[in-house]
């Protein structure tokens, strides 16, 4: 497999996977849904994701936006 070449937009097209992967993550623990209505929208899951993805932008570290997620995530179960 070490000699193995894929072919440039083979690289390109699976560049987009983790970020199509961690987009559906995210928008299915924000939009809940239930048979026959909209989707609605969880606020607990939204309050914690905003500062959360504000710190992914900021910081671009791993081990940053896990511990701001999770703290987030405990001071809005915590408050509603």
């Amino acid at each position: 497999m070490k000699n193995f070449d894929l072919p440039a937009w083979l690289i390109r097209y699976l560049s987009f996977v983790p970020l199509v992967i961690m987009t559906a993550l995210i928008m299915e623990n924000i939009f809940t849904h239930q048979a026959h209505q909209l989707p609605a929208v969880n606020y607990e899951n939204l309050l914690a994701t905003l500062p959360t993805f504000l710190a992914a932008i900021i910081s671009k570290s791993l081990i940053v936006i896990v511990v701001v997620g999770i703290i987030c995530m405990a001071l809005v179960r915590l408050i509603f």
